[in-house]
Formats: C-alpha cells, structure tokens, sequence
C-alpha cells in the first residue's frame, strides 16, 4: 500500500475540510487540527496515489478559491 498526506494551512481550516470531504474516495481521510487540514490517501500503487493527489490537489484549489471569494462577498454586503 503506497501513502500520502497532505498538510495544508487555512484560515478557515474546518470550512475547506468541509468542502473537501464530499469528494473523497475511501481510501482517503481528512481531519482538521486548529488551521490544519490533513488529509491521508492510500492506494494500491503508486500510479494510482500520484493521480488521487492530483485530484484532490485540484479540488483543494477550487475549494480555497470558493471560500475565498465567499468571504470577500460576505465583507462587501
């Protein structure tokens, strides 16, 4: 079994784990820690851990570029 963890800081740590969590395969666990995000991915190969955590690196992004503009929306109101 190949892994990985991803450890990413946020302002909003539990909103981007939140956002996340909904595309995650089995083999994946996200957990949050004060602004920590952690999340852990297990596959079978190495082949197939590399295109997992490139998935969910992109959906780290969209899920950092929604809160964001969120935000900005919610302090222009």
């Amino acid at each position: 079994m190949k892994r990985a963890r991803v450890e990413t800081t946020h302002d909003h740590a539990a909103t981007i784990a939140a956002a996340l969590r909904p595309d995650n395969t089995p083999s994946m666990s996200t957990d949050v820690s004060d602004d920590v995000v952690r999340t852990t991915i297990e596959r079978e190969t190495a082949g197939g851990l590399q295109s997992t955590v490139d998935d969910y690196v992109v959906n780290l992004t969209v899920a950092e570029t929604v809160a964001r503009t969120a935000r900005e929306h919610d302090n222009h109101e």
